[in-house]
């Protein structure tokens, strides 16, 4: 079993091409069944926001190919279809 706080410590990488999106923050998880559904980091560039606006990247548990000792592998974010759980951190322009 693997405590929320011990995967807060692993890193988000994206196996197909390296790009570190960032630690877990939270999970998300289904009441009805108890299951994990989905993890929830918070933006690497925006982690340090100045007026507390802090954007989020959800990622469907289907996306997470292995969770090893230091980091957490995904399936490309950008490759999955767009959906209510998914959700990509906004731009600033």
């Amino acid at each position: 079993m693997v405590k929320l706080s011990e995967l807060q410590l692993k890193e988000v990488i994206i196996v197909d091409d390296g790009r570190r999106l960032g630690h877990i923050s939270d999970l998300e998880i289904n009441t009805n069944t108890g299951k994990i559904t989905a993890i929830i980091l918070i933006a690497k560039d925006k982690r340090n926001s100045l007026f507390g606006k802090v954007d989020e990247l959800v990622i469907r548990w289907e996306q997470i190919i292995r969770i090893g000792s230091d980091v957490v592998l995904v399936k490309d974010v950008h490759e999955q279809p767009l959906s209510s759980e998914v959700h990509f951190p906004k731009k600033d322009k």
